[in-house]
């Protein structure tokens, strides 16, 4: 689906159509080579992350009501319910700037307290890990029922289950290159020091 069909209608209404899909979501797994994934987003890098899609799409701005409707929908299934996340991250999206230091500094705190968030597992591959899968495009895989793929132009659905398969094979070896717990917050709290 093209991203100017589904942001024609602007960014508030997109980040809202997404709230049944989440609500019915058990177990999300994400993985996320350009930037943090929304569901753990602060307030400030939601509002810079938005405010360059919709400059860049030309849409009409209505990003502080999509950034509160992104920040709702994420408190209502990060913390509340049976939700649980599985997100890889690359090294690259700690040390990617989206907005200031103070609102890189500010997000990669909240990564470290989402952390310890009993329904979060977060990793985040090392730049110097030796790769057996490649870097792909962001992704997302809602139970074993569906994936999202982010493109520049568009999103991609896939129901198909021998390729939502695929994407759950991809998340897994993806999966294995990160590290966790003390090792991923080394990572990050290493970017939060080379932000000054």
């Amino acid at each position: 689906m093209e991203w100017r069909r589904v942001q024609r209608s602007g960014l508030k209404q997109l980040q809202e159509s997404y709230l049944p899909l989440y609500e019915r979501t058990r177990v999300f797994r994400t993985y996320c080579a350009n930037v943090v994934p929304g569901v753990l987003q602060t307030h400030a890098y939601a509002s810079a992350l938005l405010r360059s899609i919709s400059e860049f799409h030309e849409i009409s701005d209505d990003v502080e009501e999509a950034v509160e409707a992104r920040l709702d929908r994420s408190a209502q299934v990060v913390r509340a319910g049976d939700h649980r996340f599985a997100l890889v991250l690359e090294e690259s999206v700690l040390r990617h700037r989206v907005g200031d230091a103070e609102t890189m500094a500010g997000q990669l705190g909240y990564l470290l307290s989402a952390m310890a968030f009993p329904s979060v597992a977060l990793g985040v591959i090392p730049f110097a890990t030796e790769r057996r899968m490649w870097m792909i495009e962001t992704f997302s895989v809602y139970d074993e029922i569906q994936a999202e793929a982010e493109l520049l132009t568009a999103r991609v659905n896939v129901t198909a289950p021998t390729e939502v398969r695929q994407y759950l094979k991809a998340f897994g070896e993806l999966s294995r290159l990160a590290v966790y717990g003390s090792d991923a917050r080394a990572l990050i709290t290493s970017a939060v020091d080379a932000l000054e």
